[in-house]
């Protein structure tokens, strides 16, 4: 009788460990959801799969998920992981405003959120937002074009086009603002001029940063300002997918002095163009440093620990002002790449060609 109350006591003690600590009986391990907008773009796949294998190594159960850039198929990945028993959530969202049922029926049971890279918008139920500091890759991205113009001293003027992103990424106004901001004063003195006119972000954002969108409407610009042999000189792309876009337009269309071109993702097609003079630089986003940082902020959740964060002021969604860690950004282009992008790892000589 007296061993059978001991294993009672031992069963009772056991099951309150894992109420606590949230492992399930069968893993012993905390579950974790990754719910990630596409398997399309480069950027994405290398996400997830950072992601995944940081959480892995780090002792925890992972679902990572991808939804195809269709919003209805994110909604019902995320709640099936809310029912499914993961104790925290991180989501890149599709579209930032599209969550709010799976994000309240998070908060009902209790499973925090971090937002990943985009911002969910128009809803409380966002505790904390990792990314890397969005409006800095706008501002490396514009010093860039000021610096190699030397807007400061030459004399101009020199012709610019704008592609940014999705309208449903909060962070593409980021992008744009911060590239724009830079070169504004060069655009209002006239030493910058928009040819096509197209200067603000509802004019030149680019749906779901698609490529082909891109291509197509840089092909209707160069048809429609520039087939007459005037030059673009600067032509400023908010990522990569929306870079090529650009330049596959140029390819066909466009018999000038070839532009300069930003860029953001460091996608092996770009940093290849990069070597091949067809763009001129992409801010790198080193998302092993950023999944290292959601590591660490899902374990100090889970421990009930204080969470890293070094910005509680800039990210308001529309609801709150969401506690967020900033990664910082640097560029690559042709002369510093080897070091940005080979001695770190992050690419193998044999991925560049």
């Amino acid at each position: 009788m007296k061993a059978k109350k001991i294993l009672g006591t031992i069963l009772c003690a056991a099951m309150a460990i894992t109420a606590l600590t949230g492992c399930s009986a069968g893993s012993g391990k905390n579950k974790v959801g990754v719910s990630m907008p596409t398997k399309d773009l480069q950027r994405w796949n290398q996400d997830g799969d950072n992601m995944k294998k940081e959480l892995e190594a780090a002792g925890y159960e992972v679902d990572l998920q991808y939804a195809n850039n269709d919003v209805a198929t994110q909604l019902s990945q995320v709640e099936n992981m809310i029912n499914s028993g993961c104790k925290v959530i991180v989501i890149a969202a599709i579209e930032g405003s599209s969550l709010g049922t799976a994000l309240d029926k998070a908060a009902a049971k209790k499973i925090p959120v971090i937002a990943y890279d985009r911002l969910l918008m128009d809803n409380a139920n966002v505790d904390y937002y990792a990314t890397f500091d969005n409006y800095m890759v706008g501002t490396i991205q514009g010093t860039y074009v000021k610096d190699t113009l030397d807007l400061d001293n030459a004399a101009g003027p020199f012709n610019i086009e704008f592609t940014a992103g999705d309208p449903g990424d909060n962070n593409a106004g980021f992008f744009f603002n911060g590239a724009y901001d830079v070169l504004k004063p060069y655009i209002e003195s006239g030493k910058l001029v928009v040819v096509s006119g197209q200067n603000t972000f509802e004019q030149v954002a680019t749906p779901s940063w698609k490529t082909e969108t891109a291509q197509s409407r840089a092909e209707n610009i160069l048809s429609s300002y520039y087939a007459d042999g005037t030059n673009v000189d600067v032509w400023l792309c908010s990522n990569d997918s929306t870079a090529l876009g650009v330049e596959n337009a140029l390819a066909t269309n466009y018999n000038g002095s070839y532009p300069i071109i930003t860029g953001q993702d460091c996608d092996i097609a770009n940093v290849k163009n990069m070597l091949q003079g067809k763009q001129s630089m992409s801010v790198f986003k080193d998302t092993r440093t950023l999944a290292s940082q959601v590591v660490k902020m899902v374990t100090q959740i889970l421990k009930g620990e204080t969470v890293e964060v070094n910005d509680t002021k800039t990210y308001d969604n529309g609801k709150k002002v969401v506690p967020s860690y900033l990664c910082s950004p640097v560029f690559a282009d042709a002369n510093n790449y080897k070091t940005i992008l080979l001695d770190s790892g992050y690419y193998t000589a044999d991925q560049l060609g």
